[in-house]
């Protein structure tokens, strides 16, 4: 490949060349869900991005030590420093314990997610398992002089930080500002500045998830969790941190200012934020009627869905989008998805049953792969790729039809290529995606078994019945020398 990878660094806020520090290791750090309710279409589309991500580099060759958190405890309402556990309220307004919310969630989180067809992560940790080391990192902040503690809870001590330190350059906010915004909004009587956010929280008399630390009994901080779990599994330094745009503040941005404060650095190198989806060009919100789960697009039981949308077809809209761009959801964005998608799916079954010729006509083989590398090397440009893949299709459907050729040494060169890039860095080919999909190969195997047995009875009525219902799923079947095939129509 001619060309590196780069990445745009949201810290640098330019395209970077991709340099590992300790290649071919590779540490990428993402943010998962807080598990308390079910995922949404946001959640797909941040663990899709960080799985392309994770899929191309080992694609590359790195081996990547792949990261993704479970927030279980001290995500408050609002994403604030006071109210009530987010996890707990659950469990409270349900009557539950609070780890069998996040027992049942992260169940039904990890089924959406390998519905999806996303692979786990290296390491999957949770806060409320890693409370020791948040607790040392925020002894270590105050040794450090960024903290201090008052009626039991410590808090971030951000004007002393920002005399030392840039507080803001990830999410390019001015401190002045952000002081200014926060009196009008915010503020305990605890802290001493409105910009100062919670490391540890005492714990209410109703508190019920609490844990006893050197200054009470309490819990810790949300933005501490994944600073204190990044450095244990990646090291104080790493590769990538990615998440959401959403999380850039304050989220992202305390992370680093933590890190900073007790190991004296950045904790990344390379930050990636994958941009939002919004639902007719607003943001999507329970109090707008608009907030759409994975559950209900699987499904389609949702108001604003025409039908249900199957879990590949979610991932192909996705990856239709740069991860930087905002993607706007509409049900005939959706469709077209399902019909590229099987547009694609459609020429892989087509190129593995093609019979080879003496040479190639009608694709430059070379020329094609490379164009392919450099949109993925381009900051993960999977639009583009795609887009390379459907002159790809074109090119194998007219070899079906006679009007192109390719050699036996190029057909396997690109069946190899279709099946790396298709199949194992966008994850959307039949037999790479979900047990569903394998289900319904099986399923249409066994159709395809008894109309084959009716057609030998000469029993034309059923075939042509089990045809003509399959047609009504756009699912066409076809006749040939060596047997029935199916595909989707397109």
């Amino acid at each position: 490949m001619n060309h590196p990878l780069t990445v745009y660094n949201t810290l640098s806020r330019q395209k970077e060349n991709f340099i590992p520090l300790n290649a071919p290791f590779v540490g990428l750090y993402a943010c998962g869900p807080t598990v308390y309710g079910d995922g949404h279409l946001g959640h797909g589309r941040s663990a899709i991005t960080f799985d392309t991500v994770f899929r191309y580099l080992t694609y590359l060759g790195y081996k990547v030590r792949y990261v993704r958190n479970i927030t279980d405890v001290g995500h408050l309402e609002n994403d604030a420093d006071e109210g009530e556990d987010k996890i707990a309220k659950k469990a409270r307004l349900e009557q539950l314990e609070p780890m069998e919310v996040v027992q049942y969630y992260t169940k039904r989180y990890h089924g959406a997610m390998e519905r999806l067809n996303t692979l786990p992560p290296s390491i999957e940790p949770s806060a409320s398992g890693h409370i020791i080391e948040q607790i040392r990192m925020v002894e270590q902040i105050i040794e450090n002089g960024y903290a201090y503690e008052v009626n039991g809870s410590v808090y971030f001590d951000v004007p002393a930080y920002a005399k030392d330190n840039e507080y803001g350059e990830l999410s390019g906010r001015n401190l002045d500002d952000m002081l200014s915004v926060s009196r009008e909004l915010e503020g305990t009587e605890e802290k001493r500045n409105p910009a100062d956010f919670a490391l540890w929280k005492k714990a209410g008399p109703q508190h019920i998830m609490r844990w006893p630390s050197p200054w009470s009994e309490g819990f810790p901080g949300w933005h501490l969790e994944c600073s204190a779990m990044s450095s244990k599994y990646l090291g104080e330094y790493f590769d990538i941190h990615g998440g959401g745009m959403d999380l850039q503040f304050p989220h992202h941005e305390a992370e680093i200012a933590q890190s900073k404060a007790c190991n004296h650095h950045t904790p990344a190198k390379y930050w990636l934020h994958n941009n939002m989806i919004t639902i007719n060009g607003k943001k999507m919100g329970k109090s707008l009627g608009n907030f759409i789960t994975l559950d209900e697009f699987f499904t389609g039981s949702h108001q604003l869905l025409e039908q249900a949308y199957a879990p590949m077809t979610i991932r192909f809209f996705i990856l239709q989008a740069h991860y930087r761009s905002t993607l706007d959801f509409g049900n005939e964005p959706l469709q077209a998805a399902e019909k590229g998608l099987n547009r694609i799916q459609n020429a892989w079954k087509t190129l593995l049953a093609l019979k080879p010729s003496a040479v190639t006509n009608g694709l430059d083989l070379t020329k094609f792969k490379e164009d392919c590398h450099s949109a993925m090397n381009d900051d993960f440009n999977t639009p583009m790729l795609i887009a390379h893949f459907s002159e790809a299709v074109k090119f194998v459907n007219s070899v079906k039809a006679g009007s192109a050729s390719i050699s036996e040494h190029d057909l396997k060169d690109l069946q190899l290529f279709f099946d790396d890039m298709i199949g194992d860095v966008l994850g959307i080919l039949p037999g790479n995606d979900s047990a569903g999909s394998d289900l319904s190969n099986q399923l249409m195997d066994t159709i395809l078994k008894l109309r084959g047995e009716a057609r030998n009875r000469k029993d034309f009525g059923t075939s042509d019945f089990i045809r003509d219902e399959l047609k009504h799923l756009n699912i066409v079947i076809k006749d040939t020398k060596e047997g029935a095939i199916w595909e989707i129509e397109g």
